[in-house]
């Protein structure tokens, strides 16, 4: 099943890259660059991992798959298709750590990002929007 996600051309660009020393390898929580560290969140995958960025608002966090939509994370109701409840539910814990608040807790697929934030350019529509920014409102005023 899983192979399906990818395709064979996905898999050797990804070689390839290693081959040509564009990959580094973080196992564990770690600074890829100044201002950019990944951090291990278990739970949907054993290998996934959160990437917490510096901007102007302070730090943000990109969950990625570690929480899939907003609500997955705020009302602890983890994604269905998960390695382990138990550790999902420990990465939310762990988003509450990183990121400076909950406003600054970016999920990996909600729609809601694009209407939460400003975009970032008006001829290309709500596409891309700027998370350095603060959202055009908080996530409390949304969830309660």
């Amino acid at each position: 099943q899983e192979r399906f996600a990818y395709s064979p051309e996905h898999v050797a660009e990804l070689i390839h890259s290693l081959f040509a020393k564009r990959v580094r390898f973080h196992q564990d929580d770690g600074e890829v660059a100044p201002g950019i560290t990944v951090h291990r969140m278990p739970g949907h995958t054993m290998g996934m991992q959160s990437v917490r960025v510096q901007t102007q608002r302070g730090w943000v966090l990109l969950a990625s798959d570690a929480s899939h939509f907003y609500e997955h994370w705020l009302k602890r109701i983890p994604f269905s298709i998960c390695w382990s409840r138990e550790d999902l539910v420990s990465s939310y814990h762990q988003f509450e750590k990183l990121a400076e608040s909950q406003d600054h807790v970016i999920p990996g697929h909600d729609p809601m990002v694009r209407q939460l934030y400003p975009h970032s350019l008006k001829e290309v529509g709500n596409e891309i929007v700027r998370l350095d920014l603060n959202p055009n409102q908080s996530l409390q005023a949304v969830f309660g």
